[in-house]
């Protein structure tokens, strides 16, 4: 891993963001038509804190940048958050402005303090790219989206030694 790629994880981490930003555009409602993200974690560690799934521009300047950024320049940001259930498999819905390519991260926030903690917290990305010190490529993170809803499976990975990796032995039961 490179220092820059770490850096640019350690201050997106770090940026206080507008916890409301996106949320009413990336609102699925019940009966609605048009592209969305149907979205399942898989190997969840705990079923502690909240979920956070958004969704970026499918480029490397804005994959991961500050959402007050994204938004006041009129580009594609978009969240959702939901608290996990207590049992059953997690499914969360998230809109996006037009059928495309987007870059979608699923964040398991298990302290549930809106920051990601890479020695707590869970993190994921359509495309389950293997993941490194920095962020993954953005053409590996991304995923089409139909005119309709799309299933992604994501793969939730935690700290592991230096790093961040999927669980191998315990995975939350349906």
């Amino acid at each position: 891993m490179n220092a820059p790629a770490f850096i640019v994880l350690l201050a997106a981490a770090l940026i206080p963001s507008t916890p409301d930003l996106g949320k009413a555009e990336g609102r699925c409602r019940p009966n609605e038509s048009g592209p969305a993200f149907v979205v399942e974690p898989v190997g969840l560690k705990d079923r502690s804190g909240r979920l956070r799934l958004e969704v970026y521009p499918a480029n490397e300047k804005d994959f991961l940048a500050d959402d007050n950024v994204l938004v006041s320049a009129g580009k594609t940001f978009r969240r959702v958050e939901a608290a996990l259930p207590s049992s059953g498999v997690p499914s969360l819905c998230i809109r996006v402005p037009a059928p495309g390519t987007y870059a979608v991260s699923l964040l398991h926030d298990r302290d549930d303090d809106r920051k990601f903690d890479w020695k707590i917290d869970g993190i994921g990305f359509s495309g389950n790219p293997k993941l490194g010190w920095g962020k993954p490529n953005v053409r590996k993170a991304s995923a089409a989206a139909g005119t309709g809803l799309t299933s992604l499976r994501i793969v939730m990975n935690y700290r592991s030694g230096l790093g961040v990796a999927p669980l191998q032995a315990k995975v939350l039961s349906k």
